[in-house]
């Protein structure tokens, strides 16, 4: 199948239990729970989203005819070190294309494959690290994973619902949002009150990476 993509590059992974890892981030075009335009985000399933995703002229994005184009410009971007290779595949929503073919020629070029989802579609077999953050009035049908981590607060969801999920690690995040520090108080507070939870911040804006 043919991927849109709306940016790829090299970077450092920002967010959740592998912050800070050498990463090629792969970002897919379009979403499930909202189309990316400000006109219809009041309106949206997910209406707090920092992210553009539409179209394909983000740096490195582009229009690829198949899994092996794909994973060969990720390769390009890794650069020629052939160790701890990482890919952060991400959106939008990453399992609207992420597939079989894509997911083989990535680890035919050793690549482990860590990917972000809404949880609202079932995942791809045979990824490595596979981190869910939830969206509140959404049915998630993924509810295992390595990494559960909850953008914070959201009415509409009980974070308490959520613990019986089969996941490794339990993670609340700060919404980024125009309440910044009411944002950071809820999130402290909710991994105050229930410990299995852990503070996570996006490292990445903090230190002015992309």
């Amino acid at each position: 199948m043919a991927y849109a993509v709306k940016e790829a590059f090299l970077t450092l992974q920002g967010e959740g239990v592998q912050a800070g890892s050498r990463a090629v981030f792969l970002r897919f075009a379009g979403c499930n729970l909202w189309s990316g335009r400000e006109q219809d985000r009041a309106t949206a399933q997910c209406n707090f989203c920092d992210t553009d995703f539409v179209g394909t002229d983000g740096p490195g994005g582009g229009r690829f005819a198949d899994a092996e184009a794909l994973a060969g410009h990720i390769e390009s971007l890794w650069g020629g070190r052939k160790e701890e290779r990482l890919v952060v595949i991400t959106g939008g929503e990453p399992m609207l294309q992420l597939d079989h073919a894509l997911i083989e020629a990535l680890h035919a070029r050793g690549f482990r494959i860590a990917v972000e989802s809404n949880g609202t579609i079932a995942a791809v077999p045979g990824i490595d690290w596979l981190c869910i953050s939830p969206k509140a009035g959404t049915e998630i049908v993924q509810r295992s994973g390595n990494e559960l981590k909850l953008v914070w607060p959201q009415d509409g969801i009980d974070p308490a619902d959520l613990e019986g999920w089969d996941f490794g690690h339990f993670l609340v995040q700060p919404m980024d949002c125009a309440e910044t520090q009411a944002s950071y108080e809820a999130s402290i507070a909710l991994a105050m009150a229930r410990p299995k939870w852990r503070l996570t911040l996006q490292a990445h804006k903090v230190v002015g990476l992309k």
